[in-house]
């Protein structure tokens, strides 16, 4: 049995771009204190999600890479690996992506996000493919927000290869008028949270998922067992990190490896 911390940064929403580093950096900061591995951060944490209606500064390439910077400097000073929510530059074009930073400080790879909700298509470009990230005795993958909710095979595709864990960041906003759970996966609440459940047990992986710590919002951070079990969830609006230790051992992805191959490629 390999067990594994990882900590999710349910924290808030930053007012500019650079309280999210300052927060970001102290999230990190605090991951180490709790001993974790691992901390995987909400969608788009830095320099913050474009949702509609909030006014931010334009998609700044010069922004990000002192960004990114200052935060695996952390990563380098406290031997935690981050999962980065952020955007990135790609000719001009600005994409949602995850930037994966090992104990070292150094960038080993991003994860764009492929399938897109409709409502990003007017400010954010899709990725085209998806990949796996090996740090030490665990293995991951990332699934963004509503392509980790709507479409299983973003999920399946990295338990097939062997991931143990996938982190989903997502940024979710209370709705107007709409239910405010006080329970995780309350039957009257949507259905994103069952969601949850579902890419666990299908694929027979971990699956974390992480919000900003958003009062009212639909969903909250969580970490749910390869059987589909809720390992753990943060109150909804409490901001902090959740932490949780994961057996590797008990990631078999024994259902996603026998659905053909067939089915699941095609995702990106």
């Amino acid at each position: 049995m390999t067990t594994v911390r990882i900590a999710l940064a349910n924290i808030r929403r930053a007012t500019t771009p650079d309280e999210s580093v300052a927060l970001a950096r102290a999230a990190i900061e605090q991951a180490a204190a709790e001993k974790a591995a691992i901390v995987c951060f909400p969608e788009c944490y830095v320099p913050g999600y474009r949702s509609p209606g909030k006014t931010m500064p334009p998609p700044d390439a010069a922004f990000l890479e002192r960004a990114w910077g200052d935060i695996s400097a952390t990563a380098a000073a406290t031997g935690v690996v981050v999962v980065l929510g952020t955007e990135r530059l790609v000719e001009g074009r600005a994409m949602i992506t995850a930037l994966v930073i090992d104990g070292k400080g150094e960038i080993v790879g991003t994860q764009d996000k492929v399938q897109l909700d409709p409502s990003e298509e007017s400010t954010y470009s899709p990725g085209s493919e998806r990949r796996c990230f090996q740090v030490g005795a665990l293995k991951f993958g990332v699934a963004i927000c509503h392509e980790g909710w709507r479409y299983p095979e973003t999920v399946r595709w990295a338990a097939r290869r062997g991931a143990h864990v996938v982190f989903h960041p997502h940024y979710h906003e209370a709705e107007a008028d709409g239910f405010r759970p006080t329970t995780f996966a309350d039957p009257l609440n949507t259905f994103h949270e069952k969601a949850m459940l579902c890419r666990a047990a299908e694929n027979g992986c971990y699956f974390a998922s992480v919000n900003c710590a958003v009062a009212g919002s639909p969903t909250t951070s969580a970490v749910v067992r390869p059987d589909g079990t809720v390992q753990a969830w943060q109150p909804y609006g409490k901001e902090g990190l959740l932490v949780a230790d994961i057996d590797t051992s008990l990631a078999t992805g024994y259902l996603a490896a026998r659905l053909k191959e067939s089915v699941v490629d095609g995702v990106g």
